[in-house]
């Protein structure tokens, strides 16, 4: 939750930035058109003028060009009583439908100083004003922040609402996951326990029954305990890593085919002690090795090497299984992920919470071959 928080917050920081970023430059266009645009009037008025006071057989034509290619800003031409004279570059239906229209436009640009006066007489009583607008670009230009505000709003919002969406089904998966996970945890020790009770009810000697009745129990408190750390914060204590691994591999091998080989190879000859939650790292450690177990279809080699560095520990749970192709290596810690008929897809999801959220560590598949096996690779900071 907090990730998708940060997620939100980044991309709003982003497009505030983008859209600040283009509010800027948009208005050093502007500047820059607005610019060109008066100087462009000033030319088209001064040739106006060149015209008007020609005589037979003057050279007009720069003149006339001048004129002719001033197609896009908006003129209208007044008297010295700001009469309306002519005008050039509006559309000719809406002025005939709004009597109102050109006067004002008048208004606006006399407001914005936007404005030729031509003198025709030395007196300077009589002359004719050059009322001019904004061509379509220089608006353009000028209103493009708002039109990317409004883009850059729609995509916030639909990437918000897909993010919502998105982690509501994946906080969906891991319920489903969870539920699963726990009927299946609990399956193993309470099919015991039912088998237990039959051989009680049987006449079995309780003597040789209550023992195996009792690691039943514990397994099933084990269970609940590991469970209940998952969403707090586990209580973390000084334990010998290398005690732990041999403990989880004694565990499965009692639970392995007969034709399965789980082998530790590699080990200090001293103990590594490490902050740990020891229950939710065995669990880590079991769910590797019953992954092992699954990719080698009841028979094979597990082999497991723990070494200690200057830095860290690194416990590498290789089998002579399947093997993971590349694009499953990159869902394989996903919620809900699974190539198992029947999974649920939450161990190694769950593994690699308990490894990296909780102990800052990392969680990896080291390397994998399709039909050679797979390597993962835990690995724990010291100190």
């Amino acid at each position: 939750m907090k990730r998708l928080s940060q997620l939100k917050i980044g991309m709003s920081v982003v497009g505030i930035c983008i859209v600040i970023g283009s509010y800027f430059y948009s208005n050093f266009l502007a500047e820059e058109i607005s610019n060109r645009e008066k100087k462009t009037m000033q030319e088209w008025v001064a040739a106006q003028k060149v015209v008007a006071n020609a005589f037979a057989g003057d050279d007009l034509s720069l003149s006339t060009e001048i004129i002719a290619e001033q197609k896009n800003i908006p003129v209208i031409e007044t008297d010295e009583k700001d009469s309306i004279m002519s005008f050039l570059n509006f559309d000719s239906m809406k002025v005939a439908r709004n009597k109102n229209y050109l006067i004002n436009h008048l208004k606006q640009d006399k407001l914005n100083g936007r404005f030729i006066t031509t003198y025709l007489s030395e007196d300077r009583k009589k002359f004719n004003r050059y009322y001019y607008g904004e061509s379509d670009l220089l608006n353009q230009v000028r209103y493009f922040p708002v039109l990317q505000l409004l883009i850059v709003v729609i995509f916030s919002i639909i990437m918000i609402i897909w993010l919502n969406n998105r982690h509501r089904s994946i906080q969906n998966q891991l319920w489903a996951s969870l539920a699963k996970e726990t009927a299946h945890q609990l399956g193993t020790p309470i099919s015991a326990l039912s088998g237990w009770s039959l051989l009680l009810s049987e006449g079995t000697n309780p003597a040789n029954v209550v023992p195996e009745m009792d690691k039943d129990i514990n397994r099933l408190k084990l269970i609940a305990d590991r469970f209940g750390m998952i969403g707090g914060v586990p209580k973390k204590s000084e334990t010998d890593i290398v005690q732990l691994v041999f403990h989880s591999v004694d565990y499965m091998r009692k639970r392995a085919s007969e034709k399965v080989s789980i082998q530790i190879n590699r080990f200090p000859d001293h103990p590594v002690k490490l902050e740990l939650a020891k229950a939710l790292v065995e669990w880590v450690i079991e769910n590797l090795l019953k992954n092992a177990l699954d990719a080698m279809d009841g028979h094979g080699e597990i082999f497991l090497d723990v070494y200690e560095t200057e830095k860290e520990v690194l416990i590498d749970v290789t089998d002579s299984g399947k093997g993971i192709s590349p694009s499953v290596q990159k869902e394989i810690f996903s919620p809900g992920f699974t190539t198992k008929k029947r999974g649920w897809g939450l161990g190694l999801t769950l593994a690699k919470r308990i490894v990296e959220e909780y102990h800052h560590g990392s969680l990896i598949v080291k390397s994998s071959e399709l039909g050679k096996g797979s390597t993962f690779r835990i690995s724990f900071m010291k100190g």
